[in-house]
């Protein structure tokens, strides 16, 4: 077994403000055990409680924003953070609600995956959502991690189908205000899944090949809160970026081992473990 490399004291917290899913395999629960799984004390803070399975999403129920608030200034006001990932959020008010705490009491780190769409197809996020993230969240985040479609929605173009397509829209979508951005390429045809790391000074390629499995439920969750933790321990952006990406390889492969649902299943977030 393989286990994860030495861990500096203090151990680093890290935040996930999300929805929940009650299969495990994306949102709140996916970002907790990643960030476990890769050496980061876990806190989260929830956006929406979800009724869903691997199968489909049956329904959405928005928590408010002024208890969303509430849950911020309770952890904020008392625990350290080293880095926050951001996920699902419905509406304008609880995105800046989230704004004006991260402002606040601003952690090194801040990481937007614009959760709108499910594994199954199911839309989770209203017009009025996708406009609050575009612009209240995204000039927020240090790193935006968007695959092609939830890329095309945040610019209201048509989705990528190539490399070039994706160097195309990389300008578009740091022009929106993120530090970076991690344009991800696993909707493309072939046997590569290749994500287009774009910051201020350069365009890099980040390359994996990809996984044979159908069990991709929670793998955009589970991506960046990788990221999330690799920069809660110090990492630099390239580098934890890099090592997520290796990490959830690893995941998808290693997740023929788990029996969880029917529909698309979860990656095995522990398989450095069990």
């Amino acid at each position: 077994m393989t286990l994860p490399d030495t861990i500096s004291d203090p151990i680093p917290n890290a935040l996930t403000i999300a929805g929940s899913d009650p299969s495990g395999g994306a949102g709140i629960q996916a970002d907790l055990k990643t960030f476990s799984a890769l050496g980061a004390y876990g806190t989260s803070v929830i956006t929406a409680l979800t009724a869903q399975n691997t199968r489909g999403v049956a329904g959405v129920h928005p928590v408010p924003a002024d208890f969303i608030a509430a849950q911020l200034e309770a952890l904020l006001a008392d625990v350290r953070l080293d880095a926050v990932k951001i996920g699902m959020v419905a509406s304008r008010e609880v995105a800046e609600v989230i704004r004006e705490a991260l402002i606040r009491r601003r952690p090194r780190w801040v990481v937007l995956d614009p959760v709108m769409v499910a594994k199954s197809g199911d839309v989770l996020v209203d017009d009025a959502g996708i406009r609050a993230v575009r612009e209240v969240l995204v000039p927020l985040a240090d790193l935006v991690t968007p695959n092609l479609p939830e890329a095309a929605v945040l610019l209201d173009a048509p989705a990528p189908v190539d490399r070039a397509g994706m160097l195309a829209m990389a300008p578009a979508l740091r022009g929106l205000g993120a530090g970076a951005t991690l344009l991800k390429g696993g909707h493309l045809r072939g046997e590569a899944c290749p994500d287009l790391l774009v910051t201020a000074e350069a365009a890099s390629w980040v390359e994996g090949a990809r996984v044979d499995t159908s069990n991709l439920h929670g793998t955009g969750c589970t991506l960046s809160s990788a990221i999330t933790a690799r920069l809660a321990r110090g990492d630099s952006l390239t580098a934890a970026v890099a090592s997520a990406k290796a990490w959830l390889g690893t995941a998808l492969a290693e997740s023929r081992r788990l029996d969880v649902g029917q529909g698309h299943g979860p990656v095995h977030h522990f398989h450095a473990w069990w």
